[in-house]
């Protein structure tokens, strides 16, 4: 990673921090935002940034590691600042697992003022960036290439797309975000998270290798089970009329769903892969264009971002909004939502947008729920 100054916002959290340790005796990682799940002192201490990279932490790391997720359920990315808290557990972990591809850039000040000095498991490592810039590129007409794509081999992107990407222009005065030509929301397509998973647990028996063998066990279960998630969505979709499968969404966060899956991005509310970016007039007004052009028939807004813009936009153009937690993108839901882990939120994403097009999804397969 590439050092940079400390912002004074995080030298005031580590100073706090510090004032925390000393008036505790110990720090369990359950005291971290996003939960924790303690474990023994002998535990691998492993924390996870987003909600998605501790879902799969927990599921490869089962009893073998003490676990601390630092953004809550509904919680992004975009605009985290981690807490005295979260700095606390930062320190003390063994290993750090995050997204990678511009998504966290958090981090690197959040490691620097927490003294974290373990192991960094970066989960994009494990899918080819080349194929996802290649798909970030893809300005819309996905379902027009969906007859020529392979649902079983999903490194035949097609790199050959005209890259329309606004995001490079947009200049947020709070949060300097620019991912460039890689859309960071990577883990939305279930064969990319086959190879995050992957890369988290290979790293997670580089750190502790004595569990080794657990890991890669819970890693090739766990890994059928995104295949067979994978398969199930495709089949719900395939049963759509290419030219029907089309969709808007609050910001550009479906990109590899989208793509995998032959359905056409049409645009989103914020023309940017952040949640926080502003749209301006003209923006909306060319989005409300490409909907009546391209006959959407609903927008969907993610379980992170406020839906009164689109509730705006949808009434000029005369469609459905789809909100009220309907789409897990930035985060997984709480405990006791449809979204609660990676698999469930993927299958709540597919039944939602399914619905709003007017078509039933099949009875999900018994291994993916639970």
């Amino acid at each position: 990673m590439t050092p940079k100054p400390r912002s004074p916002k995080l030298l005031a959290l580590a100073g706090a921090a510090a004032a925390a340790l000393l008036a505790l005796t110990s720090c369990s990682s359950a005291g971290a935002s996003g939960g924790g799940d303690g474990g023994g002192g002998d535990s691998l201490k492993v924390v996870a940034t987003t909600t998605q990279l501790t879902d799969f932490a927990r599921e490869l790391g089962g009893d073998d590691i003490a676990l601390t997720g630092l953004l809550q359920a509904g919680a992004s990315a975009h605009h985290f600042d981690p807490s005295p808290a979260d700095l606390l557990a930062l320190g003390e972990a063994d290993v750090l697992i995050v997204n990678g591809a511009g998504l966290e850039t958090f981090v690197d000040d959040a490691v620097e003022s927490s003294g974290f000095d373990g192991e960094i498991i970066t989960a994009a490592d494990g899918i080819d960036l080349d194929a996802a810039r290649a798909v970030t590129a893809e300005g819309g007409g996905a379902a027009d290439e969906h007859e020529d794509h392979d649902h079983a081999e999903h490194d035949d992107h097609d790199a050959e797309a005209e890259a329309e990407d606004a995001h490079d222009d947009h200049d947020h005065a709070e949060h300097d975000h620019d991912h460039g030509d890689l859309n960071p929301h990577i883990w939305t397509s279930p064969a990319n998270a086959e190879g995050m998973v992957a890369e988290i647990a290979d790293g997670l028996a580089a750190a502790d290798p004595a569990h080794a063998d657990a890991y890669a066990e819970r890693a090739e279960a766990y890994t059928a089970r995104l295949a067979e998630l994978d398969d199930w969505v495709a089949a719900q979709f395939d049963r759509v009329p290419a030219a029907e499968r089309v969709l808007v969404s609050g910001h550009d966060s479906l990109r590899y769903y989208l793509h995998d899956y032959g359905i056409a991005f049409a645009g989103s509310i914020l023309p940017s892969f952040e949640d926080n970016a502003e749209p301006s007039a003209a923006d909306i007004d060319a989005l409300v264009a490409e909907i009546e052009a391209q006959g959407v028939r609903a927008i969907f807004v993610e379980s992170s971002m406020s839906p009164k813009l689109a509730q705006t936009i949808a009434e000029e153009a005369g469609v459905e909004v789809v909100d009220a937690e309907t789409l897990y993108a930035d985060s997984l839901g709480a405990a006791d939502s449809d979204g609660a882990t990676y698999l469930d939120a993927t299958v709540h994403n597919t039944r939602v947008i399914l619905e709003a097009w007017g078509a039933q999804a099949d009875p999900v397969p018994d291994s993916l729920q639970g």
